[in-house]
C-alpha cells in the first residue's frame, strides 16, 4: 500500500515501492498495489522502465483487495486512509496476519493485541501470538 513518494500526491519520483517492488518480484512474489493518487504514474514507470515485470504487479481498485490471498502487507507510503483500516476485513483478506510498515502507522501494542506480525521500523518487531 502506497506507491507515491509522500501521501496526497500522485509524485512517483523517488518513492520507496519502485526500489521494493522489483526485489520482492525477484524473490518470487506477485504484488498487488494499491495508492490512491500514484498508480497511474507507478504503472507507466513500470511499463516503461521494467517491462520485464509485466504480469507480475497488479494495480488494485482498492487498498482492501490489493490483500485478497496476500501474504503480507506491505505499507510504503503514510496517507491518511491507511491509518485506521478496518484490521477484521484486513485479517479476512490476508492469508497470514503480517505486516511491514515502513512509514510507523500503527501502535505496537495494538498490533500484539489484534494477533499481527508486525514488523515496523526502528522499533520492536511484534510477534504473532
Amino acid at each position: 500500500m502506497g506507491l507515491s513518494f509522500k501521501p496526497n500526491t500522485d509524485d512517483i519520483r523517488e518513492a520507496p515501492a519502485l526500489y521494493i517492488i522489483p526485489k520482492l518480484i525477484e524473490a518470487g512474489a506477485r504484488v498487488a498495489c494499491y495508492d490512491p493518487e500514484g498508480m497511474r504514474n507507478t504503472e507507466a514507470y513500470f511499463r516503461q522502465m521494467h517491462p520485464e515485470l509485466e504480469g507480475h504487479i497488479e494495480f488494485s481498485a482498492t487498498a482492501y483487495q490489493a490483500l485478497d490471498e496476500a501474504d503480507a502487507l506491505a505499507i510504503c507510503t503514510e496517507w491518511s486512509i491507511f491509518r485506521t483500516p478496518d484490521f477484521d476485513d484486513m485479517a479476512r483478506r490476508l492469508k497470514s496476519k503480517i505486516i511491514f510498515d515502513g512509514r510507523n502507522l500503527f501502535e505496537l501494542n495494538q498490533m500484539q493485541d489484534l494477533g499481527y506480525h508486525y514488523n515496523s521500523i526502528g522499533r520492536k518487531t511484534v510477534l504473532q501470538a
